[in-house]
């Protein structure tokens, strides 16, 4: 059904729905909260929770103030509570505020509630009448993925709409699996998906559509890994001079690991079958080298080779440093690079290199996989943070020639436990050590009252010529109210730090153009500062930048803390990265304080396994960079181990499989095979 047959969606609403991806109600249906606002009953301030949202009753007293500071605009008023407390209130960009509130008059006060020595403190907090709030009181609103002219409120009314008239009564997952595991129907999981009775109903409502995305994504990787054990080495290679020389000449050693690496990828490239391997280690642990050295060899031995970066400013570093490499040492290659941003006219020229052969090295982003682009005689793929493609994308990209050889890089430090769950199909190799002239990086967990101390070590580091990451886990005001956004931290930054430094933002909701745009400013340094979402974890390789400052870092997994501590101290100079949580719970800071003790990818993945567990389910998801809609490998391992178990289960009895039990989780694995590369597992 048409997402235009929903009462309310013409074609312009449509049109914005398009912009998410849905263009059927069944897409609508599908398309899950990233997270829940829970309306409290206001409490009284003094027994109010210091880390999360409160509401809290009152009435404005005195005047409502507006100033100006840099362009920004401030508002100010105190509210007097329940046992004569004293609330101090604090808005950005919102001066209409003057006019709508009025003095010696009752409202509710909804936000992130801060204590500042004796004064309680709000920023930005929601402001609702108290009839108006009896209404919300108790509820669990879901809060959607949004995108500019679409509000959460539309997208809400539209999806009940969907459930109504979309028919969920076919369920995939065998009866037998659903009972063993106590699991709810999938209308009901969908339902309560989308609007919980109690977080109760919620957990076993997410339970079920997290097994249902590990069950099938397994059941697709060990379906490709049968395949690929079947595959005959079809460009079989020997070592050249080429590598070895390379090797000799470079000026490191390459580590111990990297060795027992690159002595696995070349004996994978001279055996019976085509190789299919990943390369797992942290950043900065030597994976693009071993990369390269994979291409020139595939070039050595007369074929093509291609290599595949999420970002076009990483497939341009990427270019740029192999055309040093070549330069640098007389390398026989002769490397193109093809992005989405490529006029025509170059576009044209470069195909025509590649079907020619003229072209022997091809690094570029999703433009690689294109039907336009025909190669001579590939042989060897790379895909630089493969989780950011997905599986299909992947093999798009190895169909483009026969049977070609993998190589697949992540820096997600992930258990191997769990890897081999994850990455069924590929052989995995790890590299577990850094080379010795790293710097390691200093690392401090602190509060929120740290921020003006941070603020001016960031002024000292910028004057020093160096430049800054700062990390919100969300886009912009409204999103969740506790949570710091990009759009209103740049403004407030822009008013605290000194007028000379140049600040940016970088968002996901950005456009790819505009995204690139930022990205090569800031690695052209033209930018001193960038306050990004996570959206700048991969993709860009700035050594200029010493300090990554991450706010509600309480609310991320510490796998992805450490990759994101990983886009600094790529230099030679000292790096930092502050992290900064608004909890200060004992729990809390233990975790997060596990970042001061290690640098290691593996050890700190490790921890965040033991201390990740179901209850942890609001904050910030870290997988999703998997291409599951709703799981968490980290907060959901024990999930992805049943899923496993059940997918071996399945596979091991193909009686079993041919009767009628399997015959609609069978049709579900068949489409999500059939996908087009769109990257991403077939929404459940």
């Amino acid at each position: 059904m048409e997402i235009t047959a929903l009462k309310g969606v013409g074609e312009k609403t449509a049109g914005l729905f398009g912009k998410l991806h849905i263009s059927t109600a069944e897409e609508l249906v599908h398309y899950y909260p990233r997270d829940y606002d829970y309306f409290t009953v206001p409490t009284v301030l003094e027994e109010a929770d210091l880390e999360g949202v409160v509401a809290v009753l009152g009435r404005i007293r005195g005047n409502i103030a507006t100033r100006h500071v840099r362009g920004l605009s401030i508002t100010s008023f105190e509210v007097s509570c329940a046992g004569g407390s004293i609330l101090h209130m604090t808005y950005f960009n919102m001066p209409y505020l003057k006019n709508s509130l009025k003095r010696d008059v009752q409202y509710i006060f909804r936000g992130s509630l801060q204590k500042k020595g004796n004064r309680y403190v709000m920023e930005q907090a929601k402001t609702y009448k108290p009839e108006e709030y009896g209404k919300l009181a108790g509820c669990m609103m879901p809060m959607y993925p949004t995108t500019k002219g679409l509000s959460n409120n539309t997208i809400t009314k539209a999806v009940k709409q969907a459930i109504g008239v979309v028919d969920l009564s076919a369920d995939y997952l065998p009866a037998h699996i659903r009972d063993n595991e106590g699991f709810v129907t999938r209308r009901e999981a969908i339902c309560q998906i989308h609007f919980p009775d109690s977080k109760e109903t919620l957990v076993k409502a997410r339970e079920r559509m997290v097994f249902d995305e590990f069950l099938l994504f397994i059941l697709m990787v060990r379906r490709m890994r049968d395949a690929n054990q079947k595959t005959v080495n079809q460009y079989p290679m020997i070592e050249v001079a080429e590598t070895k020389r390379l090797i000799e000449t470079l000026p490191y050693r390459l580590t111990k690991a990297q060795q027992k690496v690159w002595k696995e990828i070349c004996t994978d490239l001279s055996s019976d079958h085509a190789m299919n391997r990943l390369i797992q280690g942290d950043v900065g642990s030597g994976k693009t080298i071993l990369a390269f050295l994979s291409l020139i060899m595939c070039v050595a031995n007369g074929y093509q080779s291609a290599m595949m970066a999420p970002t076009e400013v990483l497939a341009a570093q990427h270019y740029e440093a192999l055309l040093q490499l070549q330069k640098q040492y007389g390398l026989d290659i002769r490397p193109v690079l093809l992005t989405g941003s490529v006029s025509a006219r170059e576009k044209r020229e470069i195909y025509r290199q590649i079907e020619s052969g003229e072209a022997n090295v091809i690094l570029g982003t999703h433009a690689l996989i294109q039907e336009r682009v025909a190669y001579r005689n590939l042989a060897l793929v790379v895909t630089d943070e493969q989780h950011r493609f997905g599986v299909k994308q992947r093999e798009s990209l190895a169909h483009k020639g026969n049977q070609v050889h993998v190589l697949v890089m992540s820096a997600t430090p992930i258990p191997r436990t769990l890897a081999i769950i994850l990455y069924g199909d590929l052989h995995i190799s790890v590299l577990d050590e850094l080379p010795a002239n790293r710097l390691p990086i200093k690392n401090c967990v602190v509060d929120t009252s740290y921020r003006e101390t941070a603020y001016r070590f960031i002024e000292k580091e910028v004057a020093l010529g160096h430049q800054v990451y700062i990390i919100c886990p969300m886009v912009e005001e409204g999103e969740t109210d506790e949570l710091e956004n990009v759009i209103s931290y740049t403004a407030k930054l822009k008013s605290v730090l000194d007028a000379s430094i140049q600040i940016a933002s970088l968002h996901g909701r950005m456009k790819p153009a505009q995204k690139n745009q930022v990205m090569e400013a800031f690695a052209a340094r033209q930018i001193d500062v960038l306050v990004s979402t996570t959206v700048i974890e991969v993709g860009i390789n700035v050594p200029n930048a010493t300090v990554m400052m991450v706010e509600n870092a309480e609310r991320f997994g510490l796998a992805q803390l450490h990759q994101l501590r990983g886009r600094v101290g790529r230099g030679e100079a000292q790096s930092y990265c502050i992290f900064v949580s608004k909890s200060q719970r004992q729990e809390t800071m233990s975790r997060l304080k596990i970042l001061n003790e290690s640098n290691d990818g593996f050890y700190i993945a490790s921890q965040d396994l033991k201390l990740r567990g179901p209850g942890d389910m609001f904050g910030i998801r870290q997988s999703g960079d998997l291409h599951f809609a709703l799981g968490d490998i980290y907060q959901d391992a024990a999930i992805l181990q049943r899923a496993s178990e059940w997918a071996e289960q399945i596979l091991g009895s193909p009686e079993a499989l041919a009767g009628e039990e399997y015959c609609l989780l069978l049709r579900q694995l068949d489409d999500m095979m059939a996908l087009d590369g769109a990257g991403s597992v077939i929404a459940l």
